[in-house]
């Protein structure tokens, strides 16, 4: 069977440049074929990288003389325009404020890629400011790049923020996977909505050095891809300590950087899930039915359901956010070039309103309320509100619930359970688990306890093998 690009795996892919069917020149082409092609409509990709043609003949040379380097050798990856780049791409956050930044060298996480055998093939669109710069914007839209567009239903579904550019063109096979980033959803939101699975790992599982913040106590990156098992490959290369990055001390030395060897048919078999519908308001009737048939599809494969299990719901403080991104974006635009026109929140915000209506479309609400803060995290309103976000979200949220029904997961829809997992710091998996009649994906969403991925993948790749829901848009 000759190779086919639509869907193939990053196994299938190394297998064809294993055999010589394929190599990584050829593959880069034929991803850049479909962006030429389909990226006009879906405007999923703010920026290919011009380099990403050579990075591929050189991974092809490698290959031959040496073998593959690593798991991602010559798979072309697309990268949220929030990492850092150190090569002739930009990194912009969707703002006209930082159109022309480059940055100084790679994020952590991108040299992980490049050490893999990844070809970084280009910059993906993304919510402006990855959705903290205003209320009311579009998930997808940026003032730098415009509206991404979902390709299940172009301008008839919401694309899901603020990863939205590597939801929609991974969807729509433009690259074999992206990064994105999530603070509170903006992983698990454009996953669930582009029919893809997607990780968003533990707070301190993927070095943060290099990505434009929003909340350390949040902010992770974390793979978007069509199969559990691609994304299981992605984690692995992108996991690991960084000496710059404190929270990733908190990994245990010796962890698996081998997600893939999670994956299982029986991941579910005697697992122990709870749900509660309180997080399942907000559905409609035909969404209700899709997720209540993917629980009788665990049940199936042999997990018992505690169903419903009790979690709070008000958790809708950001005050932290507020706090920690004036934090954490004074810190990385310090850094830019001296010639850079801003270096401060506040000088972002001038700049905004110097371009005026081009730039402030939706206005800046959010970044003007985060930069009446202080920035230096001493208020008692700050430590007050993290406090009690640990608080709700571990101690009397997660940890509680599933101590008391002694559970390996939780199940959610979708993003819904995104904010309690993203102010505890634990990681979750989406995977797709069915379409409305009008073709609207819809994701069934896995959560745990910190340094659960292994878990969670293999109860993922369990549902996803035993369902097989993934459908290819039709654009």
């Amino acid at each position: 069977m000759s190779f086919t690009l639509k869907e193939a795996t990053i196994s299938e892919m190394q297998n064809e440049m294993e055999t010589g069917n394929l190599s990584a020149k050829k593959l880069t082409m034929k991803y850049l074929e479909n962006i030429a092609k389909y990226n006009e409509t879906i405007n999923a990709v703010l920026e290919v990288n011009p380099e990403a043609l050579h990075i591929a003949e050189a991974l092809d040379v490698e290959r031959e003389q040496k073998g593959p380097c690593g798991p991602l050798h010559g798979i072309p990856i697309l990268i949220k325009d929030n990492i850092d780049t150190g090569d002739k791409t930009h990194t912009t956050a969707g703002s006209l404020a930082l159109e022309n930044n480059y940055a100084k060298e790679d994020a952590f996480i991108v040299s992980k890629l490049r050490k893999a055998g990844a070809v970084i093939l280009g910059k993906t669109n993304l919510t402006e400011w990855a959705n903290f710069m205003t209320d009311g914007m579009p998930n997808g839209y940026s003032s730098l790049g415009g509206q991404v567009m979902n390709p299940y239903g172009l301008g008839n579904f919401d694309v899901g923020g603020s990863s939205a550019g590597s939801g929609a063109g991974v969807a729509a096979n433009l690259a074999a996977g992206a990064i994105g980033t999530e603070t509170s959803g903006s992983i698990l939101s454009p996953a669930s909505s582009n029919s893809l699975v997607g990780i968003k790992p533990t707070v301190g599982l993927l070095s943060r050095t290099g990505i434009i913040p929003i909340s350390n106590s949040q902010d992770t990156a974390g793979p978007m891809t069509r199969t559990v098992e691609d994304a299981a490959t992605l984690l692995g290369a992108l996991s690991g300590a960084d000496s710059k990055d404190p929270a990733t001390s908190l990994i245990k030395k010796g962890h698996t950087q081998n997600y893939t060897s999670a994956l299982s048919m029986d991941g579910l078999n005697k697992a122990k899930l709870g749900i509660s519908r309180d997080y399942l308001e907000g559905l409609d009737d035909e969404e209700l039915t899709i997720i209540n048939t993917a629980l009788a599809d665990l049940q199936k494969s042999g997990a018992e359901l505690i169903d419903p299990i009790s979690l709070p719901t008000n958790l809708n403080d950001v005050n932290v956010l507020l706090h920690e991104f004036k934090s954490g974006v004074n810190a990385y635009l310090k850094d830019l070039s001296n010639n850079f026109p801003v270096h401060s929140l506040e000088e972002v915000i001038q700049l905004n309103e110097f371009y005026g209506e081009e730039a402030l479309n939706y206005g800046q609400t959010v970044l003007e309320q985060s930069d009446e803060k202080s920035g230096k995290l001493v208020e008692a309103e700050y430590i007050n509100s993290r406090l009690s976000d640990i608080q709700m979200s571990q101690e009397q949220g997660i940890d509680l619930a599933m101590d008391e029904n002694n559970l390996d997961a939780l199940i959610f829809a979708n993003n819904y359970g995104a904010g309690i997992a993203a102010k505890a710091g634990y990681p979750s998996i989406t995977v797709p688990a069915g379409y409305t009649t009008k073709g609207k994906p819809v994701g069934i969403t896995f959560t745990g306890k910190a340094f659960t991925e292994e878990k969670l993948i293999a109860l993922a790749y369990a549902y996803e093998q035993a369902t097989k829901q993934r459908k290819a848009p039709k654009i």
